[in-house]
């Protein structure tokens, strides 16, 4: 019997091994690793195989320089409001489906975690980040976008409350040591210690006893998830917002600006 259908998709999407009892998610979706619907599919299917499966703990990164550069915005301009209204939940389930995970997840940011990259690992357990040129930050209103209700209660789960409000209206990105005074990080580490420091870390959660973590865990989560569960409404208007023909045009001038490929 051969591999499910979208298996081998799943695979060169998101690569996995494993390192003792903990398991390591490389995400390698492209260059940039960039949140379309067939990843965030992908990577929901990854959570859910982790979820099942023996392994004591996650350890979550990228390829090369980059995390993830968060939502692919030349898909989003192509697909219009009828791409918008898959993707918006999707990419909503992967963030839910992380920020819940009942085993201890680490990531190794080791680069630029952009937008929906940002969200990624502020939905983790512990974030770690390699020093260096790598960016970190949410700038979803310079691209002219609100948060749906998943991905801003993360934030305001992992931002330092102080900054929250700065981080989503200025859209700055950040450097590793600057993200530690706003919450978006733990810990600064050389790049060539990064993926042994994560899987050392998360080697240490999984020593906790799994019963124990999970309860805590969805404790210290419960206000954020009621927060989701109750503000469900607000994701209507929120894509309403990103279908119309006025956002579309705003992000193809921040792709313009930005990458230099007018659409």
């Amino acid at each position: 019997m051969g591999p499910p259908e979208g298996a081998d998709a799943t695979e060169s999407m998101i690569h996995i091994e494993s390192s003792g009892r903990v398991t390591i998610l490389r995400m390698a979706h492209g260059k940039a690793s960039a949140l379309d619907l067939e990843f965030c599919d992908a990577l929901s299917a990854r959570l859910d195989e982790c979820r099942r499966s023996a392994s004591a703990a996650l350890v979550l990164t990228g390829t090369g320089t980059i995390f993830s550069a968060g939502v692919d915005l030349l898909r989003v301009v192509d697909g219009g409001a009828t791409y918008v209204r898959a993707f918006l939940p999707a990419v909503s389930r992967t963030f839910e489906s992380l920020f819940t995970f009942p085993k201890p997840v680490v990531a190794a940011v080791n680069g630029h975690a952009i937008a929906g990259g940002c969200v990624m690992a502020c939905a983790s357990d512990v974030r770690l980040m390699a020093k260096g040129p790598g960016r970190i930050g949410t700038p979803e209103l310079l691209v002219g976008v609100p948060f749906p209700i998943v991905p801003l209660e993360i934030m305001r789960f992992a931002a330092a409350p102080q900054r929250l409000q700065s981080l989503a209206y200025r859209g700055a990105t950040l450097s590793a040591d600057e993200a530690i005074a706003h919450g978006l990080i733990d810990d600064a580490v050389e790049g060539e210690r990064l993926l042994d420091a994560a899987v050392d870390m998360a080697g240490r959660f999984a020593a906790l006893p799994p019963a124990a973590f999970a309860a805590t865990k969805t404790q210290l989560r419960a206000p954020a998830m009621r927060r989701i569960r109750e503000g469900w409404q607000y994701d209507a208007a929120v894509t309403r917002i990103w279908e119309s023909a006025e956002t579309l045009e705003t992000i193809r001038g921040y792709i313009a600006r930005t990458f230099k490929k007018p659409r």
